[in-house]
């Protein structure tokens, strides 16, 4: 068994998107509903979020962006720049604690204490770019990440790979010039699937070209086809990159039974997805991967893909 860190924290709860917001805080509580009935508490190490230095966010987000954010949400103000962006006064804190979860995860696998960790955050972050909040999303959990474990740790190769339905533009908007990190997505595309980017020939620019590597999938797809573009596209880019430590976006979004988009995947395949992920892991990078939460908007499905996420980290039966 491995040694499985599970961030899961009730402060969470507190970012208040309003009625009818398909990004909830029920989302959490059937994850860790899922976690709980599976027996999975017993085996993880489970800790709670620590507030971010603002130097780490600065790293990857504009200082007049971060202000502004903070400077609305304690206005009281309900949208953030798009209708998509519903806030609360506790939004701007909880965003905090969500990045400095996600970097005590990073110390604690750098440090041996544990060898992987599925963070279950919110607010989630593929979408937010360096100066702007999109999609739900606030602050870029997983790029300050990458940038974390790069200024503090001098690795030189992080490999991010995301599962969302939706493309995360912002990830690859941060980092399409860096050929330090590799970015590959596998998303819906086109149709009416959000936010339109991550084609085919978006492969990052100047030093950063051939370091992103998108995998449109056209709607109403299943696992064989994550299966066959999986294998085509990410095996050989890792094979190529060598990463050093690899993160997970985490979207559940692409389940036949999430009406987010228009994707038929099986439970079975978000289980197949993340036992190659961790395959890589342990060939590369001596297991060292994290997993952070992105979309994932079905409460019915959500406990089992939780559940099953956290087993496959664990190296337990599912």
């Amino acid at each position: 068994m491995r040694k499985t860190g599970f961030l899961y924290d009730e402060r969470y709860l507190l970012h208040d998107t309003g009625p009818y917001h398909p990004e909830m805080p029920e989302r959490l509580q059937a994850i860790y509903k899922g976690v709980e009935a599976g027996g999975l508490l017993e085996h993880v190490v489970h800790f709670k979020a620590a507030r971010a230095d603002l130097k780490w966010i600065e790293a990857v987000h504009d200082k007049h962006y971060i202000h502004r954010f903070e400077e609305l949400c304690y206005a009281g103000k309900k949208v953030f720049d798009f209708p998509d962006n519903q806030m609360c006064m506790d939004t701007y804190e909880t965003a905090l604690l969500a990045v400095g979860g996600v970097l005590d995860a990073a110390d604690r696998v750098m440090s041996g204490d544990l060898n992987n960790a599925f963070c279950a955050v919110r607010p989630p972050g593929h979408h937010a770019e360096v100066a702007q909040a999109m999609g739900f999303c606030y602050f870029n959990n997983i790029a300050i990440c990458a940038r974390y474990l790069q200024k503090k740790y001098q690795l030189g190769r992080v490999g991010i790979v995301d599962f969302d339905v939706h493309h995360g533009n912002g990830t690859q908007h941060i980092f399409e010039k860096d050929p330090s990190v590799y970015y590959y997505s596998i998303h819906e595309h086109p149709s009416f699937a959000y936010p339109g980017t991550g084609r085919e020939f978006e492969t990052g620019s100047g030093d950063g070209y051939g370091f992103t590597k998108n995998s449109p999938v056209l709607p109403s797809q299943s696992d064989e086809e994550y299966h066959r573009l999986i294998e085509r596209d990410l095996f050989p880019a890792f094979e190529k990159f060598n990463p050093e430590f690899i993160l997970v976006s985490a979207g559940f979004d692409a389940h036949k039974d999430d009406e987010m988009a228009h994707m038929e995947l099986s439970t079975e395949c978000f289980s197949w997805m993340m036992q190659r992920l961790m395959e890589m892991a342990d060939h590369y990078c001596d297991g060292r991967l994290i997993s952070v939460l992105e979309g994932g908007y079905c409460l019915e499905r959500l406990p089992e893909l939780a559940r099953n996420h956290l087993a496959i980290l664990l190296d337990l039966p599912q």
